[in-house]
């Protein structure tokens, strides 16, 4: 709608984990070389947790395009599921082909031959569960039975856990213990603070194209963090809506109001602002009419 506009390529806060969009903060930089490091040393269970919106299933995507060519990945993103069916989800993802009524022994037999196949040839299998908090207990125990398989030198599976902070909760369940016990690797992902805030915005836009001066200005930034704590998903949501805002009136910079009324759409409890009426703005603004938003 507004690319044009602004000089942008494509829409620069969608909410997509698009990994060219990939922003190395502190926090996410630090869990990128967290999850490398423990991946190449080989550990069976590595654990990340952070609240919605910090931006997991991003990282996820960086992290299994960073491993490269000696590592094999496997992607579940809803693991509410019961033990056969992961290990059917799993065999699929390591394109194993499966007789359509195999039974659990023969599943089991079959992922492992798949597992010292792929080791052989010099491969390490990654297993990312997106979503970990929703895993039952029992698949997690199915999990934690098929990472004792190993070489002398390795594990023939690990298990990265991408989960909200419930995870940690569900982990202390006494019987799962030993699998608890096995997570050697974790970090916790937090907010963007107003400097990486900032940094991540600019970051995005110049990645969308964007070559003009600042589109924010200070008063605009100080806003939107404070609506939106610092955390990813609700920056792209409120920024994206601000420039829509900001189109609609035909300006080049965003204000703060813009982003108050954005905020007040996006935060749960705020005054909502009618929508309807941005587009029709929009509609205005793009024909060439002179409309002013009431303040």
């Amino acid at each position: 709608m507004y690319q044009a506009h602004f000089g942008l390529g494509e829409m620069p806060f969608g909410i997509t984990p698009d990994t060219s969009f990939f922003f190395t903060s502190p926090h996410s930089q630090q869990a990128l070389n967290t999850l490398l490091v423990a991946a190449r040393s080989g550990e069976g269970f590595i654990k990340i947790t952070g609240e919605v919106g910090t931006g997991k299933t991003l990282l996820c995507r960086k992290f299994m395009a960073s491993l490269g060519a000696g590592f094999v990945t496997a992607y579940i993103p809803n693991p509410y599921l019961e033990p056969r069916t992961l290990m059917l989800a799993l065999a699929d993802e390591l394109e194993l082909p499966l007789q359509r009524d195999v039974d659990q022994h023969q599943l089991l037999k079959s992922l492992t031959l798949r597992l010292m196949d792929l080791a052989r040839e010099g491969k390490q299998v990654v297993l990312c569960l997106d979503e970990a908090q929703a895993i039952p207990l029992e698949s997690l125990e199915a999990l934690r039975l098929l990472t004792n398989l190993e070489t002398e030198k390795r594990k023939l599976l690990q298990i990265v856990l991408f989960g909200q902070p419930e995870l940690n909760q569900h982990l202390q369940a006494n019987s799962i213990r030993q699998l608890a016990q096995r997570i050697t690797f974790h970090y916790h992902l937090g907010p963007l603070n107003r400097d990486d805030m900032e940094y991540y915005l600019a970051h995005r836009l110049r990645v969308a194209g964007y070559t003009g001066t600042r589109l924010f200005s200070r008063a605009a930034l100080r806003r939107l963090f404070k609506a939106s704590g610092g955390i990813p998903r609700l920056v792209n949501i409120m920024a994206n809506k601000a420039l829509m805002v900001c189109y609609g009136e035909g300006k080049q910079q965003v204000s703060k109001r813009h982003v108050g009324l954005a905020a007040s759409d996006t935060v749960p409890g705020a005054a909502r602002w009618p929508w309807w009426v941005a587009g029709l703005v929009a509609v205005i603004a793009a024909c060439g009419l002179t409309w002013a938003l009431m303040k």
